[in-house]
C-alpha cells in the first residue's frame, strides 16, 4: 500500500514537472505541452489504476490552486477553458494506456508505445476534441482539424514513452508495474 501511495504521487510529481518545459499556445487556445508523456507513462508504468489515480492526483492539486498546468496555470478555472476536454481525458487516458498494456504480451517498448497510441492519443482525443467543439462553439469536424496540430508531437510522445518503459523493464524489471 506505502509503495503503490508512492509510486501514483511520484508520478503525480512527474507531470507537474513535464509543465515546466514552455507551452507552446496555439490559436484555439490549447497549448502544446509535454505532460501528455507524463499521462502516458502513468498507464505504461505504473498500470491502469495507480495510473488513473496518479493523473487524478495531479489534476486535485491543480483543482486546488496549484500552478502545476504548463505556462503556470492552474486553479478551477482551467476547467472551463478550451482544454477541459484534456484535462477530462487525462486520467481516462491514463487508465486506458495501462489496460492495454497489462493486457498484452508484446515487448514493454511495443507495447508501451502500441498502448500510448491508444490511450494517450486515441481517448484523449475523443474527450480533447469534444471539449474544443463545446468550448469554442466548433463542429466536431473543426475540433478534429484543430486537433491535428497536437498529432505528430503526440506520436513522438508515444515512441518516447515506449522507450522510457522499455529501458525501466530492463533497469528493474519490478519497477513496471503495469506488467506485474
Amino acid at each position: 500500500m506505502e509503495r503503490n501511495l508512492t509510486h501514483i504521487a511520484l508520478f503525480a510529481a512527474l507531470i507537474a514537472v513535464l509543465g515546466l518545459i514552455p507551452k507552446i499556445d496555439l490559436a484555439a487556445g490549447v497549448p502544446i505541452t509535454a505532460q501528455s508523456l507524463g499521462i502516458m507513462l502513468c498507464g505504461t508504468v505504473l498500470g491502469a489504476k495507480r495510473g488513473a489515480l496518479a493523473v487524478l492526483l495531479f489534476l486535485a492539486l491543480v483543482a486546488a490552486g496549484l500552478p502545476l498546468l504548463s505556462g503556470g496555470r492552474g486553479g478551477i478555472g482551467v476547467f472551463a477553458g478550451p482544454s477541459v476536454g484534456f484535462l477530462i481525458g487525462f486520467p481516462i487516458a491514463a487508465f486506458v494506456a495501462g489496460w492495454v498494456m497489462e493486457r498484452t504480451t508484446l515487448s514493454p517498448a511495443v507495447a508501451a508505445t502500441a498502448a500510448s497510441v491508444i490511450g494517450g492519443i486515441g481517448v484523449l482525443y475523443v474527450f480533447g476534441i469534444l471539449g474544443m467543439a463545446v468550448m469554442l462553439d466548433k463542429t466536431l469536424p473543426e475540433a478534429s482539424f484543430l486537433a491535428m496540430a497536437f498529432l505528430p508531437g503526440d506520436a513522438v510522445k508515444a515512441v518516447i514513452a515506449g522507450l522510457v518503459t522499455q529501458s525501466l523493464s530492463r533497469m528493474r524489471p519490478a519497477s513496471l508495474l503495469s506488467r506485474a
